[in-house]
C-alpha cells in the first residue's frame, strides 16, 4: 500500500480515478527503448533503417513485451519507426512507453545540449505547461499508430518539473483524458537526482507509478539511494545502462577503439579498464548461477527493492568479432525470471561495484551555487529534511 504523500492536487487526482478506464498492460521485466541500434544515441555502430525495425521486431518475437520511445529522438523518427515495426501487432499484447518533456516543436535545438526543456520560461509560463503536455503526448501517440500509451514518462525535466504543481497536473490531465494509463518520471540525461526524485516521490507519490534511473552493479550509487523511498511509496523502478555502455554484452573489452562522436566517450579515461578489473570479480557468480553477463547484470537489478523491469541499451559495436546485436536481444530474452542470489551475494556484488562519489551529480547540490542550467541547480532548504529521513548523506 502506498504512504500517504503530500499532494494537493485533491481534485485532479479524483478526475483521474473517474477517467476512462481501459485496460492497459504494466511493464515488464525487460524492456526495449529506441536508444539502441545507434540511430538516435551514438552507441557503437548505426543500424539501418530496415535493421533498426527487425530488431525491434525480433524482441517482439523473442518474447519482450515493453518497449519505450522518447518524441525528442530524431525529433519523433524513433516514434514514428517504432510504430512501423510494431504495426499489425495486437496493441494489447506489448506495453507502450512513451516520454515527454523536450520542447520539439518550439524550442531549437542549442547544439550536443539539445532541445530545450517545454518548462523553459523563454518558451511559455505555467498556463501553457498542461496544453504542451498534451499536445506532444497526442502527437506522439499519433507517430506511434495507437491512442494510448500504457505508461507516459516527464522526460528529464528541470528544478521545475520535478516541483511545479502545473507540471504534474498537466500529466494528471492526460491521465484522465486516457491518453496515458500510468504516469511516470525519468530523469536525466546523467546520473544523479537524488533529492529531486525523491522529493517528487513525496510531493506526486499518488500520480507516480513508474520512475527511470541509472543503475547497475558496477553503479549502485546513486541510483539505490532513491529505492527506499520508491518502495515505501510504491513508485516502480525500471533501470537503464544496466549494460554498463556495453561492458556486460561482453564485447568492449579494455582497449576497444570507440567510433569519433561515440556517446561513451565522455566518460573518464580508463573507464573500460577500471570496470573490467570488477567484472573479473563478478564473473565467478555469474559461472556460478549459469548466468550470461547482461542477464548476471540485470537480475542483479531486479534484485534490488522496487526494481520491476530492466532496459539495457542493445548497441551493435564496430570492430570486427563483435556480437551482433540480434545475439544480445536473444541473450537477454533468455534470462531467468527469478534472481537466484542469496542477500550475502547481492551486498558482495554491490560491494565489488561499489562507485560512490566517484562522479559529481547533476539536480539538486550545494556544489551549484546558481539554478540557471536545465541539469544543474543550487540546494534548497526544503530539501535538507530529506538527508537523513532518506538517508541521502552520500550525495552533496
Amino acid at each position: 500500500m502506498r504512504r500517504h504523500c503530500k499532494l494537493t492536487l485533491r481534485l485532479t487526482v479524483c478526475s483521474v480515478l473517474q477517467g476512462i478506464l481501459i485496460s492497459s498492460m504494466d511493464l515488464t521485466q525487460i524492456a526495449y527503448g529506441t536508444w539502441s541500434g545507434g540511430r538516435f544515441m551514438h552507441f557503437g555502430e548505426q543500424l539501418d533503417e530496415q535493421r533498426f525495425c527487425d530488431s525491434i521486431r525480433l524482441a517482439y518475437e523473442s518474447g519482450f513485451r515493453t518497449f519505450v520511445t522518447a518524441d525528442v529522438y530524431g525529433v519523433g523518427r524513433a516514434d514514428d519507426m517504432l510504430g512501423h515495426a510494431l504495426a499489425g501487432v495486437d496493441r494489447s499484447t506489448y506495453c507502450l512507453v512513451g516520454t515527454i518533456g523536450h520542447d520539439i516543436y518550439g524550442g531549437l535545438r542549442d547544439g550536443a545540449k539539445g532541445y530545450a526543456r517545454f518548462t523553459d520560461p523563454s518558451l511559455r509560463g505555467p498556463e501553457e505547461y498542461a496544453p504542451y503536455l498534451k499536445m506532444a503526448a497526442e502527437k506522439s501517440l499519433e507517430r506511434c499508430r495507437t491512442d494510448h500509451f500504457d505508461l507516459l514518462f516527464l522526460h528529464n525535466p528541470d528544478e521545475r518539473g520535478y516541483t511545479h504543481e502545473a507540471v504534474w497536473k498537466g500529466m494528471a490531465d492526460i491521465k484522465a483524458q486516457g491518453l496515458a494509463k500510468k504516469l511516470g518520471v525519468a530523469p536525466g540525461p546523467a546520473n544523479g537526482f537524488a533529492y529531486d526524485l525523491v522529493q517528487c516521490f513525496e510531493q506526486y507519490c499518488e500520480l507516480i507509478d513508474w520512475a527511470m534511473i541509472i543503475l547497475n552493479p558496477l553503479e549502485p550509487w546513486p541510483g539505490s539511494l532513491v529505492l527506499p523511498a520508491a518502495e515505501e511509496f510504491g513508485v516502480k523502478i525500471i533501470t537503464r545502462v544496466v549494460d554498463y555502455g556495453g561492458l556486460f554484452h561482453g564485447d568492449v573489452k579494455p582497449g576497444h577503439a570507440f567510433r569519433p562522436g561515440d556517446h561513451r566517450t565522455f566518460r573518464p579515461a580508463g573507464w573500460v579498464e577500471h570496470g573490467w578489473e570488477k567484472i573479473e570479480k563478478m564473473k565467478p557468480l555469474a559461472e556460478k548461477h549459469g548466468l550470461s553477463l547482461i542477464q548476471f547484470a540485470s537480475l542483479w537489478n531486479l534484485a534490488q527493492p522496487a526494481v520491476e523491469s530492466v532496459i539495457p541499451t542493445f548497441i551493435q559495436e564496430n570492430g570486427d568479432g563483435m556480437r551482433t546485436i540480434e545475439d544480445k536481444i536473444r541473450d537477454l530474452a533468455a534470462m531467468p525470471k527469478v534472481p537466484p542470489f542469496t542477500q550475502e551475494e547481492i551486498e558482495l556484488i554491490r560491494g565489488i561495484g561499489d562507485n560512490t562519489g566517484c562522479m559529481a551529480l547533476k539536480g539538486a547540490s550545494r556544489r551549484h551555487g546558481t539554478s540557471d542550467k536545465p541539469d544543474e541547480w543550487a540546494f534548497r532548504p526544503d530539501l535538507e529534511p530529506l538527508t537523513d529521513r532518506w538517508g541521502l548523506t552520500s550525495v552533496q
